[in-house]
């Protein structure tokens, strides 16, 4: 991405590799109205994808909590450094990260949890509460649950 036009509506697009990113780029159509940074944690899904204008983060997991340190100052600095009006995620921890951040920001926040989170909203999913203005849900039994509303399944 080039600079961008001071009027342009910037959305980051966040996911970690693997089904997160692949239900990311089911919303690619959505975003194209957008100015659109992607971020993940696998450059070579970007470069499958031809995505362009790709950010890479260090993935991370609750497991391994100084890798996770890492990982939530690369979102923070990333998120300052761009500035984006609006943060969409499909998880997991470095998605969550950048929300965080995108609230210092007085960013627009969305999360979605994943389709494999069938039985109850993910852990990460929970825990955007405090940092999303929305967060969704693929499984209709789970609207309602925990905050959690349902407006249709990417897959």
């Amino acid at each position: 991405m080039g600079a961008r036009a001071s009027g342009d509506y910037l959305v980051l697009a966040v996911a970690s590799g693997g089904g997160h990113w692949e239900e990311l780029m089911l919303l690619k159509s959505a975003f194209a109205p957008f100015c659109t940074i992607y971020a993940t944690t696998n450059q070579e899904l970007a470069v499958r994808d031809a995505i362009a204008d790709v950010r890479v983060l260090p993935d991370s997991h609750r497991d391994v909590p100084l890798r996770a340190l890492s990982s939530f100052w690369h979102c923070v600095r990333l998120v300052l450094h761009l500035r984006p009006q609006m943060v969409v995620t499909t998880g997991a921890l470095p998605g969550l990260f950048c929300l965080i951040a995108a609230k210092l920001v007085g960013a627009r926040t969305v999360w979605i949890d994943s389709i494999a989170a069938s039985d109850k909203p993910s852990l990460s999913g929970k825990c955007a509460r405090p940092f999303a203005d929305l967060r969704l849900t693929q499984w209709s039994h789970l609207a309602g649950v925990d905050g959690f509303r349902y407006q249709g399944a990417l897959l």
